[in-house]
């Protein structure tokens, strides 16, 4: 009588499993007809301003939002100081907007980025994982795809390389970015969740994706390209 096998079906890492999963709604945002026009040097510099502006509502509410979970045992080891981007989104703006100490005063949010932010809010205030997962679409894509949004915008529009108008790209707390996104997803993997919370997690981030392509959306049709 042959004995039972004790072999097991290995298990899918949950960084991998993020990433999988929310692969086509991450392919929508990262390929919308605006961020294609960006990167391609169609659209003029007011509208990377434009752009620019929008990722300071989210940054502003998903960073406000990390001072009341740095003690929590889901959110809290994701919340690390040298991600914050909001001090470089500003020193950004106000480059952006010519110097102008004033430069808060014209920043209007579009109705796409303030649904988009009001659930980074939420999810802040009310559910841990679900701020996780915002963190994750954010800044793991800032430290990836971010950097060919810096090096288009360096190149298109004469900024100085890793300096004003892309300061938000920089991440000078970081000296590698491979090793830094391998213990992000290390965290990821060992989040101390149940199963059923991961998925909502998982869920989560496609709807991160699928509000960050609204706001594409919504600039798109601020900034068309002439036929």
């Amino acid at each position: 009588m042959s004995s039972p096998s004790t072999s097991s079906t290995p298990v899918t890492p949950f960084s991998t499993v993020i990433r999988t999963a929310s692969h086509e709604a991450h392919t929508e945002a990262e390929t919308s007809t605006f961020m294609s026009d960006l990167l391609g040097g169609k659209l003029g510099v007011e509208a990377y301003t434009r752009y620019t502006e929008q990722l300071w509502f989210v940054y502003r509410a998903l960073e406000d939002g990390a001072e009341a979970l740095r003690d929590d045992p889901v959110a809290g080891p994701f919340i690390q100081p040298e991600l914050m981007r909001t001090a470089e989104l500003e020193r950004d703006l106000a480059h952006l907007h010519g110097g102008a100490e004033d430069w808060r005063a014209d920043l209007q949010p579009l109705p796409a980025t303030r649904a988009y932010a009001g659930r980074v809010a939420e999810c802040a205030r009310s559910w841990p994982g679900g701020f996780v997962a915002h963190h994750y679409t954010r800044y793991l894509g800032d430290l990836s795809g971010g950097q060919i949004i810096r090096d288009k915008a360096e190149r298109t529009w004469g900024f100085a390389r890793k300096g004003d108008g892309v300061r938000f790209y920089v991440f000078e707390g970081i000296g590698n970015p491979a090793a830094f996104k391998r213990g992000y997803r290390e965290l990821l993997d060992g989040v101390p969740v149940d199963e059923l919370e991961k998925m909502r997690i998982v869920d989560e981030c496609k709807r991160a994706f699928a509000l960050n392509t609204a706001v594409f959306r919504a600039l798109g049709d601020e900034f068309p390209l002439s036929a």
